[in-house]
């Protein structure tokens, strides 16, 4: 016996021959009768990866733990501490990338390193140790009781005596090792999403899968990040680094990629992207996610490779959560979600080692829905006229397998795209229809193929260049043809809605021009919903089902709106580096912003956004085993439809992006840089003007009308009141109040809902602190449309 270890020599042959073995990357055995798994390690000290992941899930898009869901991967090696074997990540985060070994130990010791678990060694032989790992891969790694948790499902912990090594998945390569293991998380449920999913909300079972495997070999060459790019970067601070120059490195993620032939202008690959599809797909989703995604091989042909990326079916005897497969799986949930593209990297250089993309299987049923609701009597003349619907979103599962697989080859989305003739799957596209002689067309609702940035993007990342070759002056060549070309770039962070200024990024929109656009999809709205009749469902639906078909038709207009409303204060701007030529930043124009301002009033328009009295009959209270859901319009009526709900919460939606407080403090900025400029008081006061100062027609919209004041109203109290402003918001927004309060020309108004206005105003400066924004009705679930892509 060895000192400090207690375990004794043949001992553990003995006790083992009748296990399993499995020899590999990282060979083990496995012992049936006590359901563990003893790992043979017999180099320490080298670092291999491990990654972690869910190889089933819980179903639910809003707990977010999905099928095939990718954890973090690691470096890790083992190294021997007295009588055991410890699993340590090092500190990749700072590095010193020196010739010097005393400088390399002065930045390692410097930094904390993780010693993620410590394993009693159970035999020695020749140098190679076995270890038992079975409470290391008995642990809930992917954090799944956090997660209930965090989104208030119930609290939860792992129950060992209810977990067990799922032996099917769990396999031993040549280049990696893959453990598979059935969890199961005992709590009280509190929340409705797990009870909706699970069939006992109080013991939730999923299957968690642990990846060992080989680093990949030298020759990689990394490639510098450029914010233009459209890739992501990869950083890490290198402490080595001469003092004149930066600290930090910047990186692109990309795969190992070379031609066959580096001289010939067009080559083979020495090793293909080869990506696989879920053999579990069905037809035709099948069909259209292949030809989808075999469209990024036309950007690799553009840079002289020959069948550099492929898409093949995933063997049926292949596992999806085998890293050696880059992975596209159809992923089910109880609700429609977002899908997702990610990958496995090498943390050291940046490397892909796999793309995994998971697709949410509801989402196609979505834009059928879409246009479904936009058809004229697509169910009049018979029932399985559903080919016109089918098309459209089988266009739209083409375009998702592009944009996820571009994911996972590195790109970033590119929200402005969508301004330069659809420059880039990597946007997110709303279908475009056109009117054509007053009847909707849907024939060009998605593009095909891949666009004219995507080939900038793979250009840049995946490159070969030739021996000799100043490559960081190709790479500048590539991006400046790309500015000579019109091709923009804008991506997350400058996209979103919600106080967002870019005016070209945005999620879900049209056109070169946001405000022309809404007109347009008013337009085809308002067309869509004189059409609309008891013939856009099917025959023997309930006529309740006609309302959850009207609902993303009532709400068409939702992004082009977020769109527009970017453009009120809004911004021009460009990710700039020194010497590229690119204007930096300008305010948008105040021609573009006015109109902007009149488009956007239509939304605030009783006449425009009210459902039509005479289509009112359609939506009776709801069958009986056929209840509201979350995508149903909301309002306020009990089993009775609420048709002033419906406008109220549309008006909300506008108001929202329009009156937002960080949009109102760049109204203060950009007027008082030009008196010319569109400024806070005058967008409130043609907000009250096209409002409380409208006449309807009717006493139905009349009350629609009034319904839409109260939110104008609600929201001029938030811009008084929030401390997130510049004090002159509060002191235009307090100046608005008080003039609206003692206005007497309101005839719109009438003398009791005047009244009301009054009083609220009223208890708004007598308690200011009780003030809260009256919400409305939820606006039903819309994004994704066809739902922050996830990844």
């Amino acid at each position: 016996m060895f000192a400090g270890m207690c375990f004794v020599r043949g001992q553990f042959a003995e006790k083992s021959k009748d296990f399993q073995k499995f020899p590999g990357f990282f060979g083990f055995q496995y012992d049936g009768k006590t359901d563990k798994i003893y790992l043979e390690v017999d180099d320490l000290e080298k670092e291999f990866l491990y990654v972690y992941s869910l190889s089933s899930g819980i179903g639910s898009n809003d707990i977010g733990l999905d099928r095939g869901q990718l954890g973090n991967e690691q470096v890790v090696y083992f190294t021997k501490a007295g009588n055991k074997l410890l699993l340590v990540q090092p500190n990749l985060k700072f590095r010193g990338l020196t010739d010097n070994p005393l400088e390399r130990k002065s930045i390692e010791q410097a930094f904390a390193k993780s010693v993620l678990f410590g394993f009693k060694i159970e035999d020695e032989k020749e140098g190679t140790y076995t270890i038992d790992i079975s409470d290391f891969l008995l642990q809930d790694v992917h954090g799944v009781a956090q997660r209930l948790k965090k989104a208030e499902q119930g609290t939860y912990k792992l129950d060992k005596d209810k977990s067990a090594m799922a032996m099917e998945r769990t396999k031993a390569f040549p280049k990696n090792t893959e453990f598979d293991v059935l969890l199961t998380f005992k709590g009280d449920a509190e929340g409705d999403w797990i009870r909706s999913v699970a069939p006992n909300p109080d013991l939730v079972t999923v299957t968690q899968h642990h990846s060992f495997v080989e680093l990949p070999g030298k020759g990689f060459e990394k490639r510098e990040f450029d914010p233009r790019s459209g890739s992501y970067p990869f950083t890490y601070y290198d402490y080595s680094t001469p003092v004149q120059e930066p600290i930090v490195k910047r990186f692109i993620p990309r795969h190992r990629l070379e031609k066959k032939d580096p001289t010939a202008e067009t080559s083979e690959a020495v090793e293909p992207l080869v990506y696989y599809l879920d053999n579990g797909t069905p037809e035709p989703v099948r069909t259209a996610l292949l030809e989808g995604g075999r469209w990024w091989d036309q950007a690799f042909e553009a840079i002289g490779y020959k069948n550099a990326f492929q898409l093949k079916i995933l063997p049926d005897d292949a596992d999806p959560m085998d890293v050696r497969y880059n992975v596209i799986q159809w992923v089910h949930r109880s609700t429609r979600g977002w899908s997702y593209g990610g990958s496995v990297t090498d943390p050291r250089t940046g490397e892909i080692i796999k793309g995994h993309v998971s697709l949410g299987s509801l989402r196609i049923r979505q834009d059928f829905l879409i246009a479904q609701a936009l058809m004229d009597r697509p169910f009049g003349e018979r029932d399985d006229n559903y080919d016109p619907m089918l098309e459209l979103a089988l266009a739209r599962i083409r375009q998702l397998s592009a944009h996820e697989i571009g994911h996972t080859l590195g790109f970033a989305h590119n929200f402005a795209a969508s301004t330069t003739g659809r420059a880039s799957v990597m946007d997110y596209p709303h279908p475009q229809f056109q009117l054509k002689t007053g009847k909707i067309d849907f024939s060009e609702a998605y593009d095909t193929g891949i666009g004219e940035w995507d080939k900038v993007t793979v250009a840049y990342a995946y490159t070969d260049f030739s021996e000799g070759m100043d490559e960081e002056q190709a790479l500048d060549e590539i991006l400046d043809q790309a500015q000579e070309d019109g091709l923009r770039y804008i991506t997350d962070q400058d996209a979103r809605p919600q106080g967002g200024a870019h005016a070209l990024a945005h999620l879900w929109d049209n056109g070169e021009s946001a405000s022309e656009e809404l007109e347009e999809v008013l337009k085809i709205r308002e067309t869509a919903i004189a059409n609309f009749s008891i013939d856009n469902i099917r025959k023997g639906e309930p006529n309740s089902v006609l309302e959850d078909v009207f609902a993303p038709l009532y709400f068409f207009h939702r992004y082009q709106t977020e769109a527009t409303a970017k453009l009120i204060g809004g911004l021009d701007y460009n990710y700039t580096v020194k010497g590229d030529g690119q204007p930096t930043v300008e305010i948008v124009d105040k021609k573009a912003q006015r109109k902007a301002l009149e488009s956007l009033l239509k939304t605030l328009d009783a006449q425009k956004i009210a459902i039509p009295e005479k289509k009112l009959p359609l939506f009776p209270p709801r069958a009986f085993g056929y209840p509201r859901t979350r995508e149903s319009l909301k309002g306020k009526t009990n089993v009775a439809f609420d048709a002033l709900s419906a406008p109220e919460t549309a008006a909300d939606m506008t108001l929202g992006l329009l009156l937002h407080p960080e949009r109102a403090s760049r109204l203060i900025q950009q007027k008082a840089l030009d008196n010319k400029n569109l400024g806070l008081e005058e967008v409130l006061d043609a907000v009250v003007g096209n409002t409380f100062k409208k006449q309807q027609e009717g006493s139905y919209l009349s009350e629609v009308q009034q319904n839409i004041n109260f939110r104008v109203l609600f929201h001029l109290m938030n811009l008084a009141a929030t401390e997130k402003v510049h004090p002159q918001v509060n002191a235009i927004a307090n100046k608005k109040i008080k003039a609206l309060s003692v206005d007497t020309n309101l005839d719109a108004l009438g003398e009791t809902v005047r009244m009301e206005m009054q009083r609220r105003i009223r208890d708004f400066y007598e308690h200011p602190e009780q003030f809260e924004v009256v919400p409305v009705p939820k606006i039903p679930d819309g994004s994704p449309i066809g739902m922050d892509c996830f990844h």
